[in-house]
């Protein structure tokens, strides 16, 4: 199975998408730890556009095609890419589950925002301002909506293993 995770910087959805590949033994992409990889290569001083998102889809059909499970953890902004990961798992003929993490309330988001620290070493981490004026679109299809804001990292895991459980 595929497990796609979508959201804006600081809602959340890399503490629950790590946790609960931890919790599946699911093999787990990054695509900010990818995209940060390639700037650091120095192979290019230009915009990645979506390269780190074309190798994590390259990276997750090989291991779909092993059998593996992979967790997929990126701000997945657009159609062009929420899409793209659902052919990945259709080319693997596995399913794929979507799930967008918000934060619905703006003063926590904020606050998470300017107080975490990169768990990646040399990340820069978006600010408040990049994350307000982020192109971010709505979704146009059914998928699992996790708001941090109500909700604990331990509680929105569960919540998903549970779906994941009726689901296979």
């Amino acid at each position: 199975m595929l497990i796609v995770f979508a959201g804006l910087p600081g809602t959340g959805k890399t503490v629950i998408a790590k946790d609960l590949a931890r919790q599946l033994d699911a093999v787990y992409l990054r695509i900010d730890s990818i995209e940060h990889a390639i700037r650091d290569s120095r192979i290019t001083e230009k915009d990645l556009y979506d390269a780190g998102y074309r190798v994590g889809y390259a990276v997750a059909e090989d291991n779909l095609r092993l059998g593996r499970t992979v967790v997929a953890d990126s701000v997945n902004p657009i159609a062009l890419s929420r899409d793209a990961w659902v052919a990945v798992a259709h080319r693997a003929h596995v399913p794929a589950f979507e799930i967008e993490v918000q934060c619905s309330d703006m003063d926590e988001h904020r606050r998470r925002i300017e107080t975490r620290a990169s768990d990646v070493r040399g990340l820069r981490l978006a600010t408040w301002q990049e994350v307000l004026s982020r192109d971010y679109r709505p979704w146009e299809r059914e998928h699992l909506v996790i708001d941090t804001a109500r909700q604990s990292v331990e509680h929105s895991v569960k919540t998903i293993l549970e779906l994941l459980r009726r689901h296979i």
